[in-house]
């Protein structure tokens, strides 16, 4: 005889979980990655300057002593961090599996983050 069927439970309200901080720091992983290798072609032509001769690269590192450069490198500090943040609160849930306080998994990651970029900030002038 066959088995009653059961009703299925209703899905989760659509967006619900797109509030949960761990979404915020899945999207902010992946767009961090993303924006660290569209940055990737601007750095090896960075370094293809040294191979044009020492004027190139002189004229370049001058560019590099810029207002607009100096933000823009503290950005990229602040990509990086944010980054290996994520990276490493993935890892630990890879090796360490579901807790209840990926929460705090998350602050704690963005606080790494902003600190990187603060102590950076601090010593670029």
């Amino acid at each position: 005889m066959a088995e009653p069927m059961t009703a299925r439970p209703a899905p989760p309200r659509a967006g619900r979980d797109r509030q949960h901080p761990t979404y915020l720091a899945f999207l902010v992983h992946r767009i961090s990655g993303l924006l660290l290798a569209l940055f990737l072609p601007l750095h090896f032509w960075a370094l293809g300057q040294a191979l044009h001769g020492a004027a190139a690269l002189e004229g370049f590192l001058r560019w590099t002593d810029t207002p607009l450069f100096k933000f823009a490198d503290w950005g990229l500090v602040v990509l990086l961090a944010l980054h290996l943040a994520g990276g490493l609160r993935v890892m630990a849930l890879e090796f360490l599996g579901w807790r209840a306080r990926q929460k705090d998994m998350v602050a704690a990651s963005a606080g790494i983050a902003i600190a990187a970029a603060i102590l950076f900030l601090l010593n670029v002038g």
